[in-house]
């Protein structure tokens, strides 16, 4: 990726999966499109499901909009609680009880108003309730409009670990407002950027370096480059989506960082790391033990290091943390098979592979 792309009014990109693609929709002040809802719902009834700090700033946007495309659509919403640690059943359960109380059927659609939480758990509710219902995925943070509102993974957390309820399913459309991160608190703009760094990381040396020359005007929150970055994430994704929608193989290549990550934020109590804050230290700590392996130069971790730096993110490992509690749930992690713990490295930058079999040994002295 050598240059930004020309700014659009809107960048139109889609999932390509037959008779369930979808729209991605990338722009500014999307939130008040009534009639890109009203393309996106499906049927009588509306739930729009957000957190008490985003409701306050664009639930009634929102809800305007969807009754001014829908006008014979019943609009509800469900403010729940933010963060991580009410990504639950319980909070599920909540999102069961409004779609009950509204007497919504299988026609009903669920709108997630929010960051990667809300969508998880919303696209959760919607694939169970009455065996699944459509959902629209409205990203307003930088790290959900970049990854988790993309490719139908939906999910909730257990004590024993992040994201182990959970289903595929695609929503109908993702409307995605670049506008809705001037109000996003900087140090989740940042823990977005690990996500983004992610994308270069795993398989695009050209655009890893791209990030490097346009670290400072991302975190200024210019809008062209931006937008460019966020559709250039989404394309990625997109195209790795459509070739292998249920991660049977290339698809958990995007889980680079993760299984370290996921291990770090549980064994926090969802306290103390943003999700991207632990998928950065997940991917210095994959890089570290790629290089170690002799499958990885040294020097691309370093430069990992000073990349994820620049846009202020953790790049070591917690301190306190113990080595056989973190093996322990990352031997919990999906991307297992049967006994054997299966992990996203890398050759250098752009070039991560997956790994089966890493030696547990190797692994407890990193985290050591």
């Amino acid at each position: 990726m050598n240059r930004s792309p020309s700014p659009l009014p809107a960048i139109e990109l889609a999932v390509e999966l037959g008779a369930r693609s979808y729209p991605i929709a990338i722009g500014a002040n999307l939130l008040d499109d009534a009639a890109r809802f009203a393309g996106a719902i499906r049927g009588r009834h509306a739930l729009i499901v957000a957190n008490d700090v985003v409701a306050p700033l664009y639930l009634d946007r929102v809800a305007a909009a969807i009754r001014a495309g829908c006008e014979k659509v019943q609009v509800s919403t469900l403010i729940l609680p933010d963060g991580e640690a009410h990504k639950t059943l319980a909070s599920a359960a909540r999102v069961f009880d409004a779609l009950a109380a509204m007497k919504a059927n299988r026609d009903a659609t669920i709108i997630a108003l929010g960051g990667g939480v809300i969508g998880d758990l919303a696209g959760f509710a919607a694939a169970c309730w009455m065996r699944g219902i459509a959902f629209v995925q409205v990203p307003t943070t930088l790290l959900a409009m970049v990854d988790s509102s993309v490719g139908g993974k939906t999910a909730v957390d257990l004590a024993q670990g992040k994201n182990l309820v959970g289903a595929f399913h695609q929503p109908r459309a993702v409307i995605a407002d670049t506008a809705a991160l001037a109000t996003l608190p900087l140090r989740e703009l940042r823990a977005g950027f690990a996500e983004v760094v992610k994308y270069g990381a795993l398989g695009d040396a050209d655009f890893f370096a791209w990030l490097e020359r346009h670290a400072e005007a991302l975190l200024a929150r210019e809008p062209e480059p931006l937008a460019a970055t966020i559709a250039h994430c989404c394309r990625q994704k997109a195209s790795i989506v459509a070739r292998d929608e249920t991660e049977q193989g290339e698809r958990a290549l995007l889980n680079l960082g993760h299984t370290f990550g996921h291990a770090i934020e549980t064994a926090m109590g969802y306290d103390g790391l943003l999700h991207g804050e632990a998928v950065a230290v997940g991917m210095v700590l994959a890089a570290r033990l790629s290089a170690s392996h002799g499958r990885a130069p040294a020097a691309d971790t370093q430069r990992l290091i000073a990349l994820l730096e620049r846009f202020g993110l953790p790049t070591a490992f917690p301190p306190g943390l113990d080595a056989d509690l973190l093996l322990g749930l990352m031997q919990l992690d999906k991307k297992n098979l049967s006994d054997n713990l299966r992990l996203i490295l890398w050759r250098g930058v752009g070039r991560a592979e997956i790994v089966p079999d890493v030696d547990l040994a190797t692994i407890r002295t990193l985290l050591s």
